[in-house]
């Protein structure tokens, strides 16, 4: 391709590692040669601050920048400092959501450092430090993500009930599970993107982003080239550039190769 980036957004759960927050070597390896090759490499994900660091670490990156809490949250490291923050009133949507399935477990990022909860979480669904407070308290204040996990429903009973409540005021984001992502209304991965690259001075044609989720799909039709990774829902590759190999044949690296 004669087309090259100079900023590379990368997802990373089912993108940079597996289930299993698995990395293969041949993706470590084709991520550091990107970088390597003088194109910046940016997380960008759902995930909150430390389970990007974890990722980095992973990448075996001691500096850099992220767009974490799907683009609530952009900081550099390492150190982590956070450059950007949008904050919301999340109390009115999870009362809704709380209305019809009570026993939900909800979770209010902590920045940097994890997450408050009304109960824990299913073993290793999300990282970081956990403190369990009553869920008026985790509504008090005004949040920068919030997530709500139902393990009583199916991914598909749960997504009809979030599409049903048609929740006014936030963006959300429903995972693989019976998981939704609340965020401040607007914001996406490709908001987070675009502050990051004002910051860098890079346009938002030149930037490449590789996903496989629904919380990509804004990244992938802002980004100049937007890649699907094998496996993605029919949602992400309709609005893709291009659909690479899943994550179970390492379809990150057959895409990244073309600029090496």
């Amino acid at each position: 391709m004669s087309w090259r980036p100079r900023l590379v957004a990368l997802d990373v759960d089912g993108t940079l590692v597996d289930s299993a927050n698995e990395m293969t070597p041949a993706v470590r390896e084709v991520v550091r040669a990107v970088r390597d090759s003088g194109i910046e490499v940016a997380i960008s994900t759902g995930r909150a601050i430390p389970g990007v660091v974890d990722t980095t670490q992973k990448l075996g990156f001691t500096e850099g920048y992220a767009v974490a809490s799907n683009g609530a949250v952009v900081f550099s490291y390492d150190p982590v400092e956070v450059l950007h923050a949008v904050t919301f009133d999340a109390s009115d949507a999870v009362s809704r959501v709380l209305e019809y399935v009570p026993d939900a477990i909800v979770a209010v990022e902590e920045l940097g450092v994890g997450f408050r909860v009304n109960r824990p979480f299913p073993e290793d669904e999300i990282s970081g430090n956990f403190t369990v407070e009553h869920i008026d308290s985790l509504m008090a204040d005004p949040v920068t993500r919030v997530v709500i996990r139902s393990t009583d429903h199916t991914a598909e009973e749960f997504t009809k009930i979030v599409e049903d409540l048609g929740l006014i005021g936030t963006n959300y984001f429903i995972g693989y599970s019976a998981w939704l992502d609340l965020a401040p209304e607007g914001v996406s991965k490709a908001s987070g993107l675009a502050f990051l690259t004002d910051r860098l001075g890079i346009t938002q044609e030149d930037v490449l982003a590789v996903g496989d989720g629904n919380n990509d799909i804004e990244m992938l039709q802002w980004a100049g080239r937007g890649v699907a990774m094998g496996h993605a829902p029919d949602t992400l590759t309709d609005v893709a550039d291009h659909v690479t190999g899943s994550i179970d044949d390492d379809g990150l690296v057959e895409e990244l190769r073309r600029y090496l």
